[in-house]
Parts: C-alpha cells; structure tokens; sequence
C-alpha cells in the first residue's frame, strides 16, 4: 500500500508539472549577417586550381614567372596575394615573389596571366616569400 500511495505522489507531481513551461537558462543567440555572392559574376572568375601553375608574361610576351600560388590574408584584407616562382631552370634556383592578385591581367586566349611592366629582374629584385607555415 505504501508503493502504490508513494507512485501516486509522483504521478500527480508529474501531471502538475507537464503544464508548466521550461525554461532553459542560456546564453543569447548570436547571428552571423551573410551575403550572398552572384553567381553570374563568380561564374566568369579563375578557380585557384586553374591559376596556380600558370605562366606569367609580360606586355613583350617574354615568360618572367610561373604562379606557385594564391594566398588570402588573415588580417581581414580579401584580396588575394599571388606567390609567382621567378627564374631557376625546372624549378631550381627559383625565387618565391608576392605580388597583388589584381595586378595579373587574364589573358584567356593563351591560358596564361599578364604582369605589365614586369622583367625577371625586376621580379627578382623583390623582397622574397617564405610561407610561415
């Protein structure tokens, strides 16, 4: 009799409760803003896989570098670095350069990238990259 009056206790405690709402203790909900992208716009750009590799010209049409790489920063600024590969002979003794993404110019008709007023000289007088990591 004890166990079916203490069962009794806690059902009608359970019913008393099931109509009372929870409240959860948490911190406030942040929301992150997005932006969307258009995809016409992006649809037109280069994949990094498509532009690391590529040879770089100058207005004379001369070879002055290859694109080792593309490199976005961490302190907040989005546009692109482009490491280029600068003189060696088949990847020896070749020098790493940073340059400003914007500065190439797409030459798509011969799949390659175009650095006015570029020399490997002057591209080899550039300070050079090493990756931190």
């Amino acid at each position: 009799m004890r166990i079916a009056n203490t069962s009794a206790a806690i059902l009608a405690i359970a019913i008393s409760l099931a109509g009372t709402p929870a409240f959860a203790q948490s911190a406030p909900q942040r929301t992150a803003a997005l932006s969307g992208v258009d995809a016409k716009d992006l649809g037109s750009g280069y994949r990094a896989s498509r532009v690391i590799g590529s040879t770089v010209v100058n207005d004379q049409n001369e070879t002055v570098g290859k694109v080792d790489d593309l490199i976005i920063r961490n302190s907040g600024a989005m546009d692109p670095v482009a490491v280029l590969s600068v003189g060696g002979f088949l990847g020896m003794g070749s020098k790493l350069v940073a340059i400003p993404y914007n500065e190439l110019k797409a030459n798509p008709d011969k799949n390659d990238f175009v650095l006015p007023g570029a020399t490997k000289d002057s591209l080899k007088s550039l300070p050079e990259f090493a990756y931190a990591r």
